[in-house]
């Protein structure tokens, strides 16, 4: 499960709370695409999240690419987002 928690501060944060996985990739893209339509600089907290899968790194990856912020990602998370694609 993944909660997505919007929060206003110099812009729009989302704070992501459990796993980025299987249908709450594609809710995070959701939501990150409806943040983003606001003009506003978005950023992700990532300091709740445990686990990423494949298709939640390629999100974040994306996200990351297209100047969206990611904050606050546990040592874990942050090898996750290293590793090679599959």
């Amino acid at each position: 499960m993944l909660k997505i928690v919007p929060q206003e501060r110099e812009g729009m944060t989302l704070r992501l709370q459990g796993d980025v996985i299987g249908l709450w990739v594609e809710e995070l893209r959701r939501s990150c695409d409806a943040a983003r339509r606001s003009g506003e600089a978005l950023t992700v907290d990532l300091t709740d999240v445990g686990f990423v899968d494949w298709d939640g790194v390629a999100l974040l990856r994306r996200l990351e690419d297209a100047g969206v912020l990611l904050v606050n990602a546990s040592r874990f998370v942050v090898e996750q987002l290293k590793a090679p694609g599959r």
